[in-house]
């Protein structure tokens, strides 16, 4: 038999029990063909000998927001800067290169900003405004959950207007004499973001190919985008439209899997028996979680339930270090989210509940088991994203009740002193938990939710194995030998990102691990991630997506897309 491509000379590891490791794989028609002497007597149209490289399953990134930092590749980096006065210089230089451009109108957009690194200090809006003049000015916080505006922005948006009200589950934040900082918290982003949507499909198409191009240099062959379509998270009614695009046109360089938000659904109708002898929550023609193909479908429905902890707006039973009588908050009432949640699961489609604080965590649980209980299971897992701050009895309670997480280790490097700060040592153990998830038998898929941390995943699995923050410190604590107490082994931390990461997408059957049949999903790592000191040191030497390469450097001619 004549295969599209042969690699020998490896080091696979497939995470199967029945081959564990291997030396030679095939591929035929974008699925592996078989391993080691299984090719016996097998030609290929390709033969590649890797000289003792790695190969492992493609990695999968459960919890991530492309469309927002593709577009955000093109906006001022905030995230270096130190000191209010070096973010105001880079400002500058934005907006004189925009007045160079002749762009009077166009907006100055900055992401990654982060008042940690200014002394917990927010840009001054009296300085925004002297800077940007009637320039409409849009800078994310690294959290995702607030953003700075000037004036100008807020005129725009119709917050200075008498009378005007805060949003559901936001606010536009204003000083003691009622004056607004320029600070939008949660819902209220949407204000700004409505003066930019919709994107254009073409748009979206460009910050999708840029993304899932850098993806592929991480070794990320799939991938779950936690929000399209509507809410202060989506970029158009139309965003479906504009993956389905970018695929057909060779611009999607990664499989996407994609969750609506609970905005985006309507009241639905059918039989009775459909909906349980009610009315539903979903989207017209009965399209649901599953619903396309092997490289772009729909997933389950993202709901927020909460914001964020850096910006402390996390919903908590106790309250944050150093912000006495905050508990954070809902970001509607829990009523409402129970009624349009449970419409929505009645109508067929699983949840995805984002819910960083333990109250949130509490509501996300009540629902998807009494919805679980109810209705049974839905197509595919039912999640709680971020799953932030976790209580013990939490823990135990998503594990038994088969509810996928998605805590995110990469968190930890760049954040974790920050987070550990504002929770206080009583509950610094409940954070971005790993090792006791796992012992409990949950289902933990692992996330980089970039753009709020880097999506190199290679970073992400030592994080998940040491749980060091930037200081050194590990997050959590150790034990009595030193180890980090939540700290999973290596195989463990790779399975986050592979098998497990497919169980908690529902893609099990054709992902995740490396068996005949299975996609010939894969990375070529320059070691195993299972025996070096530091995983975060390997290189990416090449990423295959349905037996095409999307990225290599060890072989310089072969462009991306290659058959294999």
């Amino acid at each position: 038999m004549n295969l599209d491509l042969i690699l020998r000379g490896a080091h696979i590891i497939t995470l199967e029990d029945e081959r564990p490791r291997a030396h030679a794989i095939g591929i035929l028609h974008g699925r592996i063909a078989g391993f080691d002497d299984e090719l016996a007597g097998c030609t290929a149209t390709a033969e590649l000998d890797l000289a003792g490289a790695t190969i492992v399953p493609g990695f999968i990134d459960a919890h991530c927001h492309t469309t927002w930092w593709g577009l955000g590749l093109e906006s001022v980096d905030l995230q270096h800067a130190r000191g209010l006065d070096e973010l105001y210089i880079l400002l500058e230089a934005e907006t004189a290169r925009l007045e160079d451009l002749g762009g009077a109108d166009a907006w100055l957009h900055g992401t990654g900003f982060n008042h940690e690194h200014h002394g917990g200090a927010f840009p001054d809006i009296a300085r925004l405004d002297a800077i940007t003049g009637n320039r409409p000015l849009y800078l994310r916080h690294v959290s995702g959950h607030q953003a700075i505006t000037n004036t100008a922005t807020l005129a725009l948006a119709g917050a200075l207007e008498p009378g005007f009200e805060d949003p559901v589950g936001g606010a536009v934040v204003r000083d003691a004499h009622g004056r607004p900082t320029g600070v939008v918290e949660e819902a209220a982003q949407g204000l700004v973001q409505s003066l930019l949507l919709p994107y254009s499909r073409e748009v979206i198409v460009d910050a999708l190919d840029a993304a899932t191009a850098r993806y592929a240099m991480e070794g990320i062959t799939s991938f779950t985008e936690a929000g399209i379509a509507a809410g202060w998270i989506g970029h158009s009614p139309l965003e479906v439209d504009a993956y389905q695009h970018a695929r057909r046109t060779g611009r999607l360089h990664a499989r996407a899997q994609l969750m609506p938000t609970l905005d985006a659904l309507h009241e639905v109708t059918g039989h009775t028996e459909d909906l349980h002898g009610s009315t539903g929550r979903g989207l017209d023609l009965g399209l649901g979680a599953g619903f396309g193909d092997d490289w772009v479908s729909l997933g389950p429905v993202k709901v927020f339930l909460d914001g964020s902890l850096l910006g402390a707006t996390a919903a908590v039973t106790e309250d944050f270090c150093g912000h006495p009588h905050n508990h954070g908050y809902l970001l509607d009432d829990a009523a409402s989210y129970r009624e349009k949640v449970t419409a929505a699961y009645r109508a067929g489609w699983p949840i995805a509940l984002h819910a960083i604080g333990d109250a949130a965590i509490d509501l996300a649980l009540e629902i998807v088991i009494g919805c679980q209980e109810a209705y049974g299971h839905n197509p595919l897992p039912n999640r709680i994203e971020h799953f932030g701050i976790a209580r013990p009895d939490q823990v135990v309670l998503a594990a038994d009740h088969s509810i996928a997480v998605t805590p995110q280790a990469a968190f930890i490097g760049p954040l974790g002193d920050q987070m550990a700060q504002l929770v206080g040592p009583d509950r610094e153990g409940w954070l971005y938990r790993g090792r006791t998830i796992v012992d409990a038998g949950g289902i933990l898929a692992g996330s980089s939710d970039l753009p709020v941390s880097d999506n190199s995943v290679r970073r992400g699995l030592q994080a998940w194995v040491d749980r060091r923050t930037s200081t050194g410190r590990v997050l959590g604590g150790v034990h009595d030998d030193g180890t980090p107490l939540e700290g999973l082994s290596p195989e463990e931390a790779l399975r986050a990102y592979t098998c497990w990461a497919a169980a908690a997408t529902g893609t099990a059957e054709d992902k995740g691990t490396l068996r005949t049949g299975k996609l010939a999903d894969l990375v070529v790592l320059s070691g195993s991630p299972l025996d070096v000191p530091d995983i975060a040191a390997l290189d990416v030497l090449a990423t295959i997506v349905g037996g095409r390469f999307t990225h290599t450097t060890f072989i310089p001619d072969l462009p991306k897309g290659t058959p294999a």
